[in-house]
């Protein structure tokens, strides 16, 4: 039974690995657009069904101008670095959602909602790019698909804890399977997450300014953003998310980046 769980792991990584376009690294994925897509367009349909969504105000116009001029800096980058075929499956959709919730997210296949809490802190049309440009960036590069891979990895791991300490006793094997929870969470999951949210980060840097706007502006929304959490957040170590520091350390040291890539597509900024 182990050496099956050994196998059927290897052959997963084997034949799990694409390219990132964007930062030109194999990624780890098992699971398909063909898969992933159908489902998510559902899910999207039924949260926009129960959800107040607003439309014919200057917001919710602002939320798809930005929005369309990140899928087409999207499109820009992909078709000059050859992945013109890239974003063929996916179905763009740009709602303003009534909530008090400072948040936005994007779906696979480019299903985004932006949510009115999150504007008091975007102020302006750069500061909604910043947040579109990082939401879209998890959907171009996978990340949904890759969560769930590495969480198939996690599960085999634990069956193969189990197998490993059949024989053992009860609470030997319940120490067992604590420390391989514990040490896939923290030594894997987690840092898995944070390198999702640097990547979305230098990835809609990067479709930011292609689109036009100054990506030095992200700096100012991610500070108000820190600003809005006044620190109440848990240690980056046990954090989804990179700390407020740390992010905006990294975001700056990225700006140099992105404004070149903006330059090639004629994007020039002071």
């Amino acid at each position: 039974m182990k050496k099956y769980l050994v196998v059927i792991a290897i052959v997963l990584l084997l034949f799990s690995c694409a390219k990132n376009p964007f930062t030109g690294k194999s990624s780890l994925n098992f699971v398909s657009n063909n898969e992933l897509f159908p489902s998510s367009f559902q899910q999207y349909g039924q949260f926009i069904k129960e959800n107040k969504v607003i439309s014919g105000t200057a917001d919710a116009k602002r939320v798809e101008t930005v929005g369309m001029k990140i899928k087409v800096a999207a499109e820009k980058y992909l078709n000059a670095n050859g992945y013109s075929g890239y974003l063929k499956d996916y179905q763009w959709e740009y709602k303003l959602v009534d909530s008090k919730d400072v948040n936005a997210w994007c779906m696979p296949g480019g299903k985004i909602v932006v949510y009115t809490g999150i504007l008091p802190i975007t102020k302006d049309d750069a500061g909604l790019a910043t947040v579109m440009g990082h939401e879209v960036s998890h959907a171009l590069a996978n990340h949904g698909a890759q969560r769930m891979s590495a969480a198939q990895l996690q599960q085999i791991g634990a069956v193969g804890v189990a197998v490993a300490t059949g024989n053992k006793s009860q609470e030997t094997q319940q120490i067992w399977q604590q420390a391989y929870g514990l040490g896939s969470q923290f030594g894997a999951m987690l840092p898995f997450s944070r390198s999702h949210e640097s990547e979305a980060d230098m990835i809609g840097l990067t479709l930011m300014a292609i689109a036009g706007y100054n990506p030095d502006t992200a700096v100012a929304f991610w500070e108000r953003m820190s600003a809005k959490s006044g620190g109440a957040a848990p240690p980056e170590f046990m954090s989804t998310h990179p700390s407020d520091a740390t992010r905006i350390a990294k975001i700056k040291s990225l700006i140099p980046q992105a404004k070149a890539e903006a330059a090639k597509f004629g994007v020039v900024f002071k």
